[in-house]
């Protein structure tokens, strides 16, 4: 019995071992072709995501992705140039926070242009960060859809959300989208919900619902790198209305910020990633629109 159960114990600890392995094999630096399609690509670095399209006529780029990675961009770049030798056209930011788009200089230097969402501009133009290129057009509120070697990608603008600058960036005949922070796939939001915009974020969720689309690239990579589905839309937008509604009710006890802090628990997501680092970001963005009006 003793030896059956020292079997069974090394055989536990071997099956750990081996995931445990594996885990830390993962590459920081991956590129991915997204299944079913001919020319669309996920670029991974570290924790973040951009969508790439090779067409007849060049490469349309999303967020280099090299924040604190100083040669993170010439990566990105090294990893297209292993699918493609075509030249690159455009560099298009998802919106104005640094994670995502820092490091393009490579890009600039192979003569792509720069777009971004016009409030991107304005505010890139403001801080002059010097790891980050400034867009050279910027997209109004009204959107704008890119041709190229026979690949569409429609550019559109759908209010406040995690930014005041999000372009949601959709590839109608492959209906695929790429969202980058407001829509986490199958994980709970943490510190990005520094500057989001509440109410705002539930229209902008329900906006892009309704488009015409079947996945979508996160700008971090959910549970097992997939993509997210229209599902995993829905269900983001499930918990940030019950945290709003359970903030709600402790702000107007008089609990924000320390004691609703405390309190504050959403026991039917405790098993999605993120949960236990999550939940405080959420009860201070929350009890700051519903303890203070802000």
């Amino acid at each position: 019995m003793i030896r059956k159960w020292f079997v069974f114990v090394s055989a536990l600890l071997m099956l750990a071992g081996t995931a445990y392995a594996q885990q830390a094999e993962r590459p920081a630096i991956a590129t991915t072709k997204v299944e079913g399609t001919d020319n669309v690509y996920i670029f991974r670095n570290v924790g973040h995501q951009a969508m790439f399209v090779v067409t007849n006529d060049g490469v349309i780029v999303t967020d280099p992705v090299a924040y604190g990675r100083p040669t993170g961009g010439q990566a990105y770049l090294d990893a297209i140039r292993k699918v493609t030798d075509k030249p690159i056209k455009y560099v298009i930011y998802s919106h104005h926070h640094f994670d995502h788009i820092a490091g393009g200089k490579v890009f600039k230097d192979a003569g792509a242009t720069f777009i971004a969402h016009h409030r991107a501009k304005t505010r890139l133009e403001q801080l002059k960060d010097p790891h980050t290129v400034l867009p050279d057009e910027a997209v109004s509120d009204r959107g704008r859809t890119i041709t190229l070697g026979g690949t569409t990608l429609e550019l559109s603008y759908h209010g406040l959300n995690h930014s005041d600058s999000t372009l949601v960036m959709r590839l109608p005949k492959e209906k695929i989208l790429f969202v980058v922070d407001t829509i986490p796939v199958g994980t709970v939001p943490g510190r990005g919900m520094i500057d989001f915009h509440p109410f705002e974020t539930e229209a902008f969720i329900k906006s892009v619902l309704a488009l015409d689309w079947e996945r979508m690239i996160p700008g971090h990579p959910g549970p097992g790198d997939r993509l997210g589905t229209k599902k995993d839309a829905e269900d983001q937008l499930k918990l940030l209305q019950a945290a709003s509604a359970e903030i709600k009710k402790l702000a107007q006890d008089g609990k924000c910020w320390e004691p609703a802090e405390k309190e504050f628990k959403l026991p039917e997501y405790e098993k999605w990633p993120g949960y236990a680092a999550g939940l405080p970001f959420i009860a201070r963005r929350y009890c700051g629109l519903w303890g203070r009006g802000t």
